[in-house]
């Protein structure tokens, strides 16, 4: 998976720099922490690219709730969500 062929799928910035997290092994909730730990470590600006096994339904209010934008995508090996500050 390319994150660029996903990012061009949504309405997040695709020129910005990316952050890829994979969180298909892990166990609840972990993704959840994992991503959430790993947003507020990124600059201002730079993209998440999440990769999981299912869509993160936990995880949406949380980045709500704190201004994110996100976008999630169904591709062949995964469920990306793409994450970014408006």
């Amino acid at each position: 998976m390319e994150p660029a062929s996903v990012l061009s799928e949504t309405d997040a910035p695709t020129d910005a720099p990316t952050e890829r997290l994979d969180v298909r092994e892990l166990g609840p909730p972990e993704p959840l922490r994992q991503t959430l730990e790993t947003l507020a470590e990124l600059d201002d600006g730079t993209v998440l690219v999440q990769e999981n096994d299912r869509a993160p339904q936990h995880l949406y209010p949380k980045l709500d709730d704190r201004g994110y934008d996100y976008e999630t995508v169904e591709t062949d090996d995964a469920t990306v969500t793409i994450i970014w500050t408006p």
